[in-house]
This record gives C-alpha cells, structure tokens and sequence, in this order.
C-alpha cells in the first residue's frame, strides 16, 4: 500500500516535472499527482489478471497437447485444474477486480507468449505437481501455488519486467509497493463467497490522503519564493547553480511540512526527507539536506512558524 513517504515521492516526481517545464499552470500537474496514485492500482490490477491468465492458459495448453498428431496418454489426459483454483475462481467472480479491468481495458493479448513462457516453466515445477497431486482444496492451499507463481515466475521474469518498464514510467519505483498489495489480496482472500474478499485498498485511508499529497504540492509552489529565500541564507558558501534540484525540492517540501502540517510531527517531516534523498538525489545529498533543515528549523521555532498541535510533535 502507499504510504505516505510513497505519496511524498509522488508530489516530488510531479514538482520536478514542474520545476522543470515553462509551463507553469497547476491544475495538469495536479490530475498528474493524482494520476501517478491511479497508476499504482492499475498496476496492480494489471498483476492480478495476469495470474488469471496464467491459470486459464492450462486450457489452450490442454488443447494443444490433444491435438498434437501423435498425443501421448498424459497428453490426452492433460491437467486444468488449476483453471478452477478457488482463489482465482474467487478473483474472476470479484466485482471490485471486473470493475477494473474494464475501467483499465487489461488484456494481455498484445503479448500471449508471456501467460505461454510462465504456464510452461509452471508445469515443470514441483511445486504444479503437489498442487494437481492434491485431494482435497482449500482456499489456503489454492493460494499457496498462485503465490509461487507470482513470487517465483513472475517478479522474476524478465519478460514481465520489461513489459511493465515499457507501460508503466514508475514500475521500478512502485515494485515493492505492488508486491505489498498482491500480497495483501492474498491475506484479504479467505472465503470461497467471492463478494466476501476485497481487494487491496491503494492507500490505508485516501479521504486524508488525498488532500495531504495536493495541499502539499500546492504549498510547494505556492511559497516557492520565501521557502527558496530560507534555503538561500544558509547556503551562501555554496554555489546556487550547483545544488542539485532534487535536493532544493526536497527541503522546500520539508520546509512546507514544518510550516504548514500542523499534526506531523518535526522529527517524522525530517526523518522522511532525509530518507528521500537517499534514494532519489545524490549520496552526500542525506548530509546536506540534514544540516541545512537543521539550521532553518532552529530559526522558525525561534520565529515562532513551527505550530505543531498535541503533545511530541515539536522534537
């Protein structure tokens, strides 16, 4: 699921690209924030219909096998029954899950030879064979082989990797969020009544979350000037043009959160930062950004700019 350090890298993608345009109206870049969010759940939705189509494939494979010239026995007897798993059965009977691949038009027919190349290597593996040697199906056991094949065939195929690279800018970002809320569908999927299991929600509560990630890039532009002035002070001895942007965004943002988000506490807007910076700036960016924050923080609590509401949220 988003969290918030995921939604401050999402207002931090989208004011790069503003910073970075001469177009400098905000209401794109607004419905592009929101976008970016919208994006994760397609994603994700694109992963589930994928392990519907890699156990509906075990139909076309049974079919090809029979009408092979010569079919063997076992190719006559071929095996679908992990087409009736009941954790996919579960899945293609979820109105929330039909809702979105429509709303998304998911289908992988651009690129059959995907569902082909998993099924197979799937039918090889030991792990297929305990499943079709089971006798008796749970939901849990049922569960257990479509986790192998996400986290065993499909996080490690090549294949996919690239074709979510090529649709999607934030795949490599977004990755360990995605195997978040395939893993939470796999918790939230205990009943055999379909209407029962619920997908996994995109962030822990959107209705707060929505307005944090705009109010806070909105801010961003809004007080660019004064917040830039703020940093400017305390790095005269640096040459303006060779702070990196990423890293001037970052603390303007930081900067925004002290000043205007009263319910977050000081310690968590630094600690967030920081952390950003590790990942997504240059690798003495962490230090810089510390000592600079450090520096403008002591002088708005001396100016009294810092208002934190209850108690611990000023250290």
């Amino acid at each position: 699921m988003l969290n918030r350090r995921h939604l401050r890298v999402k207002a931090l993608q989208v004011l790069y690209s503003y910073q970075q345009s001469h177009v400098k109206e905000i209401l794109p870049y607004e419905k592009a924030l929101l976008q970016s969010v919208d994006k994760v759940y397609e994603m994700y939705i694109w992963l589930l219909s994928l392990l519907v189509e890699v156990a509906d494939y075990s139909i076309i494979d049974a079919e090809e096998r029979a009408n092979k010239h010569l079919p063997s026995e076992e190719d006559l007897n071929a095996s679908v029954k992990i087409q009736n798993n009941l954790f996919i059965v579960s899945l293609k009977q979820n109105t929330e899950y039909l809702a979105a691949v429509k709303k998304y038009k998911i289908s992988w027919d651009f690129d059959p030879e995907i569902c082909k190349s998993i099924f197979i290597t799937l039918k090889a593996s030991a792990e297929y064979t305990s499943f079709l040697n089971l006798t008796e199906h749970t939901i849990q056991s049922d569960k257990d082989i479509i986790k192998y094949i996400f986290k065993k065939l499909i996080l490690k195929s090549p294949g996919i990797e690239q074709i979510f690279e090529e649709k999607f800018i934030n795949w490599p970002v977004d990755k360990d969020v995605l195997q978040a809320l395939v893993a939470k569908t796999f918790k939230n999927f205990s009943s055999t009544v379909p209407d029962d299991n619920k997908l996994a929600q995109i962030c822990p509560n959107w209705d707060e979350d929505r307005p944090f990630i705009l109010d806070l890039f909105k801010k961003v532009i809004a007080f660019e000037k004064e917040y830039q002035e703020l940093i400017a002070q305390k790095t005269k001895n640096w040459d303006s043009e060779r702070i990196a942007l990423m890293d001037t965004l970052l603390m303007r943002m930081a900067i925004t959160e002290l000043i205007h988000f009263s319910s977050i506490p000081v310690k968590v807007t630094m600690n967030e930062y920081i952390e950003i910076s590790k990942e997504f700036s240059t690798p003495k960016s962490n230090s810089f950004i510390n000592g600079i924050l450090d520096k403008i923080l002591a002088d708005l609590k001396a100016s009294g700019k810092v208002r934190k509401s209850g108690r611990g949220l000023m250290e």
